[in-house]
């Protein structure tokens, strides 16, 4: 039989331990530390207590089931409206679809007690307030495809997927930039800018990316507004567990008007070869199955597709 109570100040030593038990996956962070766990999830200032949910038997810490929430529309606050399930694990022995539902129930139950009127499972953006560096990769990509338990515990809760996340990846070492004759144009009209250590954009991307070691980089025309712009950060410390330094790339933008230019083509060559001189070997990318343009794009850049995230909602 079970217990579950909601976490405690002494408790980071037991979920390090459950974390430490899982099954080997590219997308999650080995190993970890409870000072590891402090600084990318208890020290949010939105954690709340109650919707960390531990199980246990005999006394024995053996899983854990993380709710809360994201940001709101302005981005100065979060939003109690969706919620999900950020992540659940449980110790080898005890992996089982019948506690991880029991988990996931409490969880939702947690999330409904706060106002939550849909429920994901994972963490997605703008739900994306927890685990970044520690799970997925770039971004949050929902529920690593290759975690089977909690994949089945979702289906059997009643959840429906709605979307598939693909996680690619580009060695730096074998990439070469781009030669079409539109981005040697480019290279005439155009200036990319680099902004290492770019200022927080609100409150959310303070708590959610501002702590890690960023870079932007843009293009503008003789001085004049940006026209495309994409951030990369560290990775860390999953890519210090990948054994290679790594870019996640996010937020890459060309206003609808400077499309089908060859910008972010041209923009992305640019970003690749001054990371390169930095010491980066890869570069991480994420985006959503059916985006079909930024698939194109990756893939004609020369990534590849290592691993997919699975997005669960449940209507509450």
């Amino acid at each position: 039989m079970y217990q579950f109570r909601s976490f405690r100040n002494s408790d980071p030593p037991r979920i390090v331990q459950i974390w430490r038990d899982q099954p080997p996956q590219r997308g999650v962070a080995q190993p970890v530390t409870a000072g590891i766990f402090e600084q990318f999830i208890f020290s949010k200032p939105y954690f709340d207590p109650a919707g960390l949910i531990l199980a246990f038997e005999d006394d024995k810490p053996v899983g854990f089931a993380h709710a809360g929430f994201g940001a709101n529309d302005e981005h100065n606050g979060i939003s109690t409206d969706i919620g999900t399930t950020y992540q659940l694990m449980l110790r080898a022995e005890h992996r089982n679809t019948s506690l991880a539902g029991e988990l996931l129930a409490r969880s939702e139950a947690y999330l409904r007690g706060r106002g939550a009127k849909v429920i994901y499972a994972g963490g997605i953006r703008p739900l994306n307030g927890f685990y970044l560096g520690l799970y997925g990769g770039s971004e949050l990509p929902g529920i690593l495809a290759g975690d089977a338990l909690v994949n089945a515990a979702c289906r059997q809760s009643g959840y429906r997927e709605i979307d598939r996340v693909a996680m690619m990846v580009l060695e730096l070492s074998s990439f070469r930039p781009p030669i079409a004759r539109n981005v040697r144009q480019l290279r005439r009209e155009v200036a990319c800018h680099e902004t290492p250590g770019p200022a927080r954009r609100d409150w959310w991307d303070a708590c959610t990316t501002g702590a890690f070691e960023r870079i932007r980089f843009s293009l503008s025309r003789a001085g004049g507004p940006t026209i495309a712009d994409v951030w990369f950060w560290d990775v860390e410390p999953l890519s210090s567990a990948w054994g290679a330094p790594a870019a996640g790339m996010f937020d890459l933008e060309v206003p609808p008007n400077e499309r089908r230019k060859g910008l972010a083509m041209y923009l992305l060559g640019e970003a690749f070869e001054r990371l390169r001189t930095r010491g980066v070997l890869l570069v991480e990318a994420q985006t959503m199955q059916g985006n079909a343009p930024a698939l194109a794009l990756y893939q004609k850049l020369g990534f590849r597709k290592v691993d997919e995230g699975i997005v669960y909602r449940k209507d509450a």
